[in-house]
């Protein structure tokens, strides 16, 4: 059989091994910095790019490269970088795709950290940002100017699970010769693969759902042999934020459970996410699993299910939001998300809380609004332990 024949269940723990004299079943850890050439000639000729072999583990490493390998196979892309962290993902494609005087439009629905590296770090270098609203496609083509090169967003995004049309927004995205990049961090491959619907770049923090432990830092950029096998590959092995080899191999026994998991979180996100709709002290709920969720339909469409995390308000803001998070007991008050263990945060003071407060209020954060991912625990404790601050 051919790798790429293979279903995703079968990449998730097949693809990308390579097994060394040894005969090891599991993937090994190659925790080495630099590598042995067998002469002055072949390390002449790995340096040049002349012939392919480790170099360097700053950008070639055999348990990154089977990461790497292994993604890329996931989400259907021709190549993978892998990052030391999310965040470095998100910068390495901008450093390596922009330069001064170019033009980012991105969703206003997007993490707090990400506005920040838009708005004060990228700008210092010259590279400007506008925002749009993440279901309205009329904003995007309104925020495109003739320096745009970029559009970028979150499906399902941080923390309203907005949804959206991946689809509309390549073409629409290739219409004005840009590229539209998808941080796929809430779905992973298991549920949603943006470049099967036009997506060009694909970017990842594995330290979410692929660990699914909560271990390990570490990120990606998924997409094409030019824009990320040379162009993003490039800057990682000149500027340096790379993975580990340890991390990676965390990340690879993650992504062998992925698609399970991600059922089993999705599941119980519907389950949590239902029981909330009904309860008389929350306001609303967002999570596209609803049938009332303005995305249902569109997530139903373009995602295997929907995801594991889920956002509801309570009346009384910050001081009702903060009186349900600190009545929990079993819960883990971490801003942090993707494993099996249940988290909650409130984000207008910890993810988004860099923000300003005309900032938030465009991006529809409410003081009275909690994000929840569900984990693993009885579906019975965690409503249980929800209810201590809900019921009173």
């Amino acid at each position: 059989m051919n790798e790429q024949d293979w279903d995703i269940e079968t990449l998730a723990v097949r693809a990308g091994q390579v097994r060394t004299p040894e005969g090891e079943h599991s993937d090994p850890i190659f925790m080495t910095s630099s590598y042995v050439f067998a002469n002055a000639a072949e390390a002449e000729a790995r340096f040049k790019g002349d012939s392919v072999g480790n170099i360097y583990s700053r950008f070639t490493n055999p348990t990154v490269r089977t990461f790497e390998h292994r993604l890329a196979a996931m989400e259907g892309g021709e190549s993978c970088v892998a990052t030391a962290s999310g965040m470095a993902a998100i910068l390495s494609t901008c450093l390596a795709l922009l330069q001064s005087g170019d033009h980012i439009v991105s969703s206003r629905s997007i993490f707090g950290s990400t506005v920040i590296l838009f708005n004060k770090y990228l700008a210092r270098y010259g590279i400007q940002t506008s925002y749009a609203d993440q279901t309205d496609l009329s904003t995007w083509e309104a925020a495109i100017l003739p320096n745009t090169k970029i559009l970028f967003l979150e499906t399902p995004s941080n923390p309203l699970i907005e949804v959206a049309d991946i689809k509309a927004l390549a073409e629409l995205a290739h219409k004005h010769g840009c590229l539209l990049v998808v941080d796929n961090c809430f779905c992973t491959p298991a549920l949603q693969r943006p470049l099967e619907m036009g997506a060009d770049i694909v970017i990842h923090s594995a330290t979410k759902y692929i660990d699914g432990q909560g271990r390990g830092l570490g990120g990606a950029v998924v997409g094409n042999k030019k824009w990320v096998g040379e162009e993003v590959f490039g800057f990682i092995r000149t500027a340096g934020p790379s993975m580990s080899p340890f991390n990676a191999w965390l990340f690879l026994t993650g992504l062998e459970t992925l698609s399970l998991r991600m059922q089993m979180h999705s599941a119980r996100a519907l389950e949590l996410a239902v029981h909330l709709f009904d309860h008389p002290k929350v306001k609303r709920v967002h999570y596209p699993g609803l049938p009332q969720h303005p995305q249902h339909l569109l997530a139903r469409a373009q995602q295997a299910a929907f995801g594991g995390v889920l956002a509801f308000e309570v009346e009384g803001g910050k001081q009702a939001a903060w009186k349900v998070i600190d009545s929990t007991k079993l819960l883990s008050i971490t801003a942090n998300l993707g494993d099996t263990k249940t988290t909650i945060t409130h984000p207008a003071t910890t993810t988004h809380g860099r923000l300003s407060a005309e900032e938030r209020a465009q991006a529809g954060i409410s003081d009275g609004l909690i994000r929840i991912a569900v984990g693993f625990e009885s579906m019975k404790d965690i409503k249980a332990d929800l209810a201590s601050g809900l019921d009173d």
